[in-house]
């Protein structure tokens, strides 16, 4: 039974080493020659702030009040910038996602090699990129409220809700490429309908009170807000939305997985 227990440990502990070194590969290549290298993500992060910054905060005088920091653009940045850093993540994981089987059709011939870990990297990928602008929110939102808010140190769990999630519609935009070969081009469209209905550049509070109840158990609305809540305000989220976000997550993510498995033995002749 030890024997067996053992076995098994060692296989889990070889897929996540394979996990990180095709992580590492994919950064190290994407940032290869690359004038601002990892810093490259964080740039494009900040310049997307700025603009949403300004359209919404300057033209069309959306306020916002953070604790600290008051009522001003400033606030409205920080609130954005919280819940846009993790949109950005949970977007470029999941599009990553979509081509990782069709563009490795190499990989599908080896029987040996566990292709469930192919949609993983770019999710990873992206989650690491991610983490800088999660990291520029906190350090801007401790110098203008001059207060460190410990629920930030619960910011991790959130993470690994929405890593969750994400995986489990990786997987499902992975195996759905293999089928339906224009799928990523269709993602495009989906993310930006998404994207304009979750309440990331506008306040869940400007929801007609007739819908408010698709924004309080969506799990990307109750993820970000959580976001806000917890590096921004310094308060605990809604715990029960948020556990049925991470209910509806590990689902998402078994669902996918178990999708993903059965499409697999039609890989090979479809690529």
């Amino acid at each position: 039974m030890t024997t067996i227990v053992d076995r098994a440990g060692t296989h889990v502990s070889w897929r996540f080493r394979l996990l990180g070194t095709l992580v590492r590969r994919d950064l190290e290549s994407r940032y290869r020659g690359s004038l601002l290298g990892i810093l490259l993500p964080l740039a494009v992060q900040l310049a997307q702030l700025l603009v949403f910054t300004y359209l919404f905060a300057t033209i069309f005088k959306v306020r916002l009040a953070v604790p600290g920091v008051g009522n001003s653009g400033l606030a409205y940045g920080l609130w954005l910038f919280a819940g846009l850093a993790g949109w950005n993540a949970m977007q470029a994981g999941v599009m990553g996602a979509a081509t990782s089987i069709t563009g490795r059709p190499n990989l599908v011939k080896r029987l040996v090699f566990p292709l469930a870990i192919v949609p993983l990297v770019p999710v990873c990928t992206a989650l690491i990129e991610s983490l800088a602008g999660f990291a520029v929110v906190i350090v801007l939102a401790l110098v203008a409220a001059h207060t460190f808010h410990p629920t930030v140190l619960l910011v991790p769990l959130v993470i690994v809700i929405q890593l969750v999630l994400t995986a489990g519609l990786a997987y499902v935009a992975a195996a759905g490429t293999t089928l339906v070969r224009d799928l990523p081009q269709a993602l495009g469209p989906l993310f930006m309908f998404a994207f304009y209905l979750t309440p990331i550049v506008y306040s869940p509070d400007r929801v007609p009170p007739a819908f408010r109840f698709a924004v309080t158990y969506n799990p990307l609305a109750v993820i970000f807000n959580a976001y806000r809540s917890l590096i921004l305000n310094g308060t605990l989220p809604p715990l029960r939305p948020l556990a049925f976000s991470a209910i509806a997550a590990a689902f998402i993510a078994y669902a996918g997985w178990r999708f993903f498995r059965h499409v697999r033995p039609l890989f090979g002749d479809v690529l």
